[in-house]
């Protein structure tokens, strides 16, 4: 569980589409690299090392997962433990990994799969991106945004942005499956940072971002026509099916 207070904003150091079973074969956990990282050339020191073919190599197929090496930049990787729970961009990703080699070594690894690549915006992720971090809750944290489960609801996308003052006013078009549950001055999930809904009509809604959320998340980054994960208030879905028929 989470809160959508974003604690870091990592980047990606390495980001590459893999398939995590060979076509064809009934031998499970085999990995295979499906081409050259996503978003850039090789890195300093090249690949060896880093788990992948020195010369990475295209089979022609997209992959069924993401692999991610993510720096952060104020969360220490001594804190960090294979197995738990870090919210990227609002999906909920499992640490399977700290401290790489070469370029990776400030960096730890999650898997996106086919299911979470299928319903979320991380597959755009790519070498260089920024991307919201946030730890999971311990008991007795103080729950500043609200409840968030890292579980994406939808994407969304950026039909605008204009400065208003010192605020920064996002319009982000959506689905009704997700609008149902979005209400003004209620809360919403976007990219992983806890936002208070401006406006909401049948089709968009908007939301502002005030200074300190621009500097410390990666909201800012956002261009018009941006893919963006959306996590409704689950309060709400539970609302929904107790006062249904």
């Amino acid at each position: 569980m989470f809160t959508g207070l974003v604690e870091d904003v990592g980047v990606v150091a390495y980001a590459q589409r893999i398939v995590t079973r060979a076509p064809g074969s009934s031998a499970g956990g085999q990995t295979l690299r499906t081409g050259m990282p996503v978003g850039a050339a090789t890195p300093p020191g090249g690949f060896a090392g880093l788990g992948v073919p020195t010369t990475p190599f295209s089979t022609g197929t997209t992959g069924d997962a993401l692999s991610l090496w993510i720096v952060p930049q104020r969360i220490a990787l001594a804190e960090l433990s294979p197995g738990e729970s870090i919210c990227h961009d609002g999906a909920c990703l499992t640490v399977t990994e700290i401290g790489g080699a070469g370029p990776v070594r400030d960096a730890y690894h999650v898997l996106a799969g086919l299911e979470t690549l299928g319903r979320t915006a991380l597959s755009s992720l790519a070498i260089g991106k920024r991307v919201n971090l946030e730890r999971s809750l311990k008991l007795g944290d103080r729950l500043g945004g609200h409840w968030v489960t890292g579980h994406i609801d939808d994407v969304g996308e950026l039909v605008a942005r204009t400065d208003a003052g010192s605020n920064l006013v996002l319009a982000i078009r959506a689905r009704p499956g997700v609008l149902r549950y979005v209400v003004e001055k209620g809360s919403i999930a976007v990219a992983g940072v806890s936002l208070t809904v401006n406006q909401v009509d049948d089709t968009q809604f908007s939301v502002a971002i005030i200074p300190h959320t621009r500097e410390h998340t990666n909201l800012g980054d956002l261009a018009v026509g941006d893919r963006v994960n959306l996590e409704a208030d689950i309060l709400a879905k539970h609302v929904e099916k107790l006062v249904k028929p």
